[in-house]
């Protein structure tokens, strides 16, 4: 039997296959069903109505069909408002709401005089028409007459009795001529006439785009570069929610724009303030910014609330669309080669405020504090102060960089002790660095008045490392912290308390300010204080102080990686507008290269300066040694500089040394001091010499 045989089970007659090959039988497929022309032509209108053509045309037709009505309601309200004293009636209603009773006083009597002298006006309208009637009947008798006159004169030159009536009928036949252009004319203006006005109508309604919001091209619906003007701000102002504001523009009518001062050009913005309604007060706008600015067609950061000095005002500055996010231009530090700086009368260019004018900053005598968030460019603002600063030879550095990422290693050979790095230990050496700062500020605090001291600015960055610092001293006492016993907190209130009479300034760069990490007393001991991005109100009022944020500044509003190096400052250093607290302004950015670039600038200033990178602690000292190596690679230095120099080295072993000490242990060794100019120097010539020799006496002893 062949293989495709198949067996039937006895009980259930089943088949069962035995070694069957299986087939698969594919039904054929059912011929397609044609779709109806009646769901066919329903698609076709479907995509039609819905195309993207369709809609834009669609808009454009009801766009100018509503700018006719659009421009006749406008019309309209025109020529009622000069047929009537409506406009009158608005702006008294607009002064009284703004409580400004003597400009309310002003419209009601100018409202009076244009009812007087409309009355007037009507009651020489009701005797018009006889005079008319006077008037053109003496008119034409006397033209009448004159012509008669003149055809009497040429019929007597012409002895024509005939030229007597030809002036009369000329002119009959002239009038006669007008009257036949006007019946030519007459049809077509009437027919044209009314496109004419519906064209006019349309004009109208499209300069004041007076069709709804769905209808308008997407680039104005967007609001992109819509110009702002008075019935923009006080529609924004109107739909912000606040009641009272509502009402009080509502009753107004559209001399809502009476609250407004003029519009000016600030920068890549312009500036206005608004005089609030009685019952309206400032706050409610202020904690309203990005709806004001979403109001504005504007983004939030685009739109800046500050308090003026005016009472019941509030100062709003409108950039253009886009414009804060186009970098501004290059530091003069690095365009300008032959820079150099004044400490004491010189500013330092930052960058530029929201209206564009350059924004100086002045150091003299001034403890600063800038704080923001990580990666929003604190330390490149904050050095290229000290770049503008290094410029002038007079001023001395001592720098903390507790971030030790190398920002500020082009200040070696600038910087009399620079100290980079994140550790306790990097920690500890910026504290006694810091100390020494308040060892020189007590020492030249009670030296003779009159005396002069060059500045001395402690530059610490990356200061929170140094607040939350855990390490303690042998006798317990913490490095961080924020108590009595804090060494570093301490040094810093001691400089903030009296530095600044001596010019030993404190200038700190601190991120996301918190009461742990930036204690309230080493806050309020800067007078000038800069915020970058923040992230919340809190931090902004700890890093600027309540009257800024009160004020309208709002370093939390701005955006953390878009508008890195904007900074909000609170000082009396910076120009800022009357009335305000604070300036905002967008910094130079100056990199690392030209950064560089600048220092070697300021160290071709200055005679070479020796740079610590290392505060040595508790060993023992070899004088002659230190005095060789504070020298450096100058021929000779004065002995007040080698002393200067030796305390900022280990101010424990040497910051006690007096010029006796000094000479004893140079001539201790034979390289004592001598004049040069008038002035005691040290040679380093000597110095070496000393050294080779008792290195040599000390090879001939061992050898003996």
């Amino acid at each position: 039997m062949s293989d495709n045989v198949v067996h039937l089970h006895k009980d259930n007659l089943a088949p069962e296959p035995v070694n069957v090959t299986t087939l698969t039988v594919v039904p054929e497929p059912a011929p397609a069903r044609p779709v109806p022309l009646w769901v066919r032509s329903g698609r076709a209108i479907r995509t039609a109505v819905t195309h993207e053509t369709t809609k834009t045309t669609a808009r454009a037709v009801a766009r100018h069909t509503l700018y006719v009505a659009g421009g006749a309601r406008i019309a309209a309200k025109r020529t009622w408002d000069g047929r009537t004293a409506s406009r009158y009636e608005r702006m008294f209603r607009a002064a009284e709401a703004a409580g400004n009773h003597e400009m309310a006083t002003e419209w009601e009597e100018r409202g009076q005089h244009f009812r007087e002298a409309r009355h007037r006006r009507r009651m020489d309208l009701l005797h018009s028409p006889v005079d008319a009637a006077k008037g053109v009947a003496v008119s034409a008798g006397m033209g009448v007459g004159s012509l008669v006159a003149l055809g009497v004169v040429m019929a007597v030159a012409t002895k024509d009795v005939t030229q007597v009536v030809t002036p009369l009928m000329a002119t009959i036949e002239f009038i006669n001529l007008l009257i036949r252009i006007v019946q030519v004319v007459w049809g077509p203006a009437l027919a044209i006439g009314p496109f004419l006005a519906l064209l006019a109508l349309w004009g109208v309604g499209r300069h004041q785009q007076a069709a709804p919001a769905w209808a308008l091209p997407a680039n104005v619906r967007a609001g992109e570069g819509e110009p702002i003007t008075p019935s923009i701000v006080v529609k924004a102002l109107r739909d912000l929610g606040v009641p009272a504001l509502r009402n009080a523009i509502k009753d107004m009518g559209d001399a809502g724009a009476s609250m407004l001062g003029p519009i000016r050009i600030a920068g890549c913005g312009v500036e206005v303030d608004v005089t609030l309604p009685s019952g309206v007060s400032t706050i409610e706008v202020q904690n309203r910014r990005r709806k004001l600015a979403e109001n504005l067609t504007r983004h939030e950061h685009e739109v800046f609330i500050t308090i003026p000095q005016a009472a019941r005002t509030v100062r709003l500055w409108v950039a253009d669309s886009g414009a804060l996010d186009e970098p501004i231009g290059p530091s003069p530090l690095v365009t300008d080669e032959t820079m150099t700086a004044d400490y004491a009368k010189g500013r330092a260019p930052w960058g530029e405020d929201l209206r564009g004018d350059a924004a100086a900053l002045s150091l003299f005598q001034r403890h600063l504090l800038i704080t923001g968030l990580s990666n929003q460019g604190k330390t490149a603002a904050l050095r290229s102060l000290a770049l503008w600063l290094a410029l002038d030879k007079s001023v001395q550095f001592l720098m903390g960089d507790l971030k030790g990422a190398g920002d500020w290693r082009m200040f070696d050979g600038v910087a009399t002790t620079l100290i980079e790095g994140p550790t306790d230990d990097h920690v500890i050496q910026v504290t006694e660095m810091v100390e020494g700062a308040v060892d020189e500020m007590n020492r030249r605090l009670q030296a003779p008045p009159g005396t002069k001291f060059p500045a001395l600015i402690v530059i610490v960055d990356e200061a929170q490392v140094a607040f939350m610092c855990p390490a303690k001293d042998e006798d317990k006492r913490p490095y961080g912290g924020a108590k009595a016993n804090s060494r570093y907190f301490m040094a810093v209130r001691k400089i903030h308390n009296q530095g600044r009479a001596v010019n030993v300034l404190m200038w700190q760069g601190t991120q996301d300010p918190t009461n742990e990490n930036l204690p309230k007393l080493v806050r309020e001991g800067a007078h000038t204080r800069a915020s970058l991005a923040l992230g919340t109100e809190a931090q902004a009022r700890m890093a600027l102080g309540d009257k800024a944020v009160d004020g309208g500044a709002a370093p939390n509003l701005l955006r953390p990686g878009l508008d890195k190096g904007t900074v909000v400052v609170a000082s009396d250093g910076i120009a800022i507008p009357a009335g305000q607290a604070s300036i905002t302004v967008r910094t130079h950015y100056i990199d690392t290269e030209e950064a560089t670039a600048i220092a070697d600038r300021a160290k071709a200033l200055r005679d070479g300066v020796t740079t610590l990178t290392v505060i040595e602690r508790g060993e023992d000292r070899d004088p002659l040694a230190d005095i060789a190596a504070v020298l450096g690679d100058k021929p000779r230095l004065k002995t007040q500089d080698v002393l200067k120099r030796l305390a900022a080295l280990n101010e424990d072993a040497y910051g006690g040394w007096t010029f006796l000490d000094l000479k004893r242990v140079l001539e201790d060794a034979g390289a004592e001091p001598y004049k040069s100019d008038g002035r005691m120097v040290v040679a380093a010539e000597r110095v070496a010499r000393a050294l080779a020799n008792r290195e040599t006496d000390g090879s001939a002893s061992a050898d003996g």
